[in-house]
């Protein structure tokens, strides 16, 4: 011990820990306890970080960087007045035996010094981009769990796709879980922690800006903002560093969907939108996500949430495995063809059970449910037949909508219902048209610009509907006002 303190009082640092070690106190109080010992008038319920907070961490990284440079600086300039030392001792020495001075120990000394310096410089230079882009504590790096093809993942090759597509996203809030929220458990940094909410949401060029409005409404209304966990499903290289961008505390991972998986199974629809492989994802959660995770609210990329996301996290599913809003009074006849009605024994699928519209953007999924009635593949065996149904030139096709469809085959009429306010869907109406949809009455926790027009769009091109301007408080596409 006392040699330790010996080595520490020549460096100069003997009183620097004891400091170090309070302001680490001080700051590990704030990040387990954002908003209490930092309250700067920070009125937003959900925990945001206000600008006052956001402008102390800055300062804070700020002064670590400057006690690193610091330190390092002291400890060589201990270093070189050592070497001055032991230089003025063998001149002296020289002095009394060779008679004569030596001056090569001056020069060594500023040598020493300047080499120093050097040193801190360069240690500054290389310390600087990991000190400026510190991560939070809660954040989980999806880069360690992205699965892509063989070859992996090339940061710089992302990057350089970022650049190119020219996306540009304004940074997020931070949000905070509220007092009453329970707590999580030890096993918190982990995607297999009970206590999580899993949100399932596609990510491509397309509808980026979409998904990024999704994220920022589940999160700007969840109680517990922090308890929940996204998954991302993407086909394409450079989309999570933009996620990252816009949320850098945001617990999330990120996972390749191969599109030849599924392309051989696509027959062209009246739609090319909807023929799009990552459309599909939707159908291999249950093989995709972990085997832990047991439970997920699938979520397109054209609505945003304006309620608490764990009330649908709760619903009772019974012994069904999807559950989502059903629609009994649509037209269900209309989405397959004369030719599936025709046929009796395509017909009789939905014997025994009363089947309903339901729209599969907003879904509850029971994935052990899933795994165990293996409906990844019931749904791929409607798939070949409308497959084989188009190559005979249209004629034998049993439906003309896309992803839709096989779902209705297999879990019309078995679906766990949930209330209709978790899906107010139909809001995109007819962009060629301009056709505008009005909200319905009651209370509403969804809102779903399913359709032709998107209100991203409709707003680019100063035509938005009026329910389009409920959209845009969530949109953070262009650069922020300075």
């Amino acid at each position: 011990m006392k040699s330790r303190q010996s080595f520490l009082r020549f460096l100069g640092l003997d009183g620097f820990f004891p400091l170090a070690s309070r302001v680490k106190r001080v700051f590990l109080r704030w990040r387990l306890l954002p908003g209490q010992a930092f309250a700067l008038g920070s009125t937003n319920p959900c925990g945001s970080r206000s600008i006052a907070e956001s402008f102390l961490l800055r300062f804070a990284l700020a002064g670590i960087k400057g006690a690193v440079v610091f330190l390092l600086v002291s400890a060589l300039s201990r270093l070189a007045d050592s070497f001055d030392f032991k230089t003025r001792r063998r001149r002296r020495w020289r002095k009394g035996w060779g008679g004569g001075s030596h001056r090569g120990g001056g020069t060594l000394r500023w040598v020493v010094r300047l080499s120093g310096l050097c040193s801190a410089a360069m240690v500054m230079v290389l310390l600087a981009p990991s000190l400026q882009s510190f991560p939070p504590a809660e954040a989980i790096r999806s880069s360690q769990y992205l699965r892509f093809p063989s070859g992996g993942y090339d940061h710089r090759l992302a990057a350089s796709a970022i650049e190119t597509k020219g996306f540009s996203f304004r940074q997020a809030p931070w949000f905070y879980n509220a007092a009453d929220c329970e707590p999580p458990s030890a096993n918190g940094s982990s995607v297999c922690d009970s206590s999580l909410v899993h949100v399932a949401i596609t990510l491509d060029e397309e509808y980026l800006r979409g998904s990024i409005a999704v994220v920022h409404s589940v999160l700007t209304h969840a109680q517990c903002p922090e308890s929940v966990f996204f998954h991302f499903l993407v086909s394409e290289l450079g989309l999570e560093s933009v996620v990252r961008s816009a949320f850098p505390g945001l617990r999330f991972k990120v996972y390749h969907f191969d599109p030849d998986r599924v392309r051989w199974l696509i027959s062209t629809s009246v739609r090319q939108a909807l023929d799009q492989p990552l459309n599909y994802a939707r159908n291999y959660l249950a093989d995709i996500l972990e085997r832990c995770v047991s439970r997920v609210i699938y979520l397109d990329s054209d609505l945003v949430v304006v309620d608490d996301i764990s009330k649908l996290w709760r619903k009772g599913l019974g012994s069904r495995a999807v559950g989502a809003p059903e629609y009994c009074h649509a037209n269900f006849t209309k989405y397959f063809t004369d030719r599936f009605w025709s046929n009796k024994r395509l017909a009789a699928t939905f014997s025994g059970r009363r089947p309903c519209y339901f729209n599969t953007g907003v879904m509850v999924l029971d994935l052990v449910r899933w795994r165990r009635g293996g409906y990844t593949r019931r749904i791929e065996r409607w798939m070949v037949v409308q497959k084989r149904g188009a190559r005979s030139g249209g004629a034998g096709r049993i439906y003309e909508l896309g992803s839709l469809p096989p779902f209705l085959l297999v879990f019309a009429g078995q679906v766990a219902p949930i209330e209709h306010r978790w899906n107010l869907h139909g809001l995109g109406g007819d962009n060629v048209n301009g056709s505008c949809r009005n909200l319905h009455p009651g209370p509403v926790s969804l809102l779903h610009w399913s359709g032709k027009g998107k209100p991203w769009s409709r707003l680019d091109s100063n035509q938005p509907c009026p329910l389009d301007h409920l959209w845009a408080p969530y949109d953070l596409y262009g650069f922020a006002a300075i």
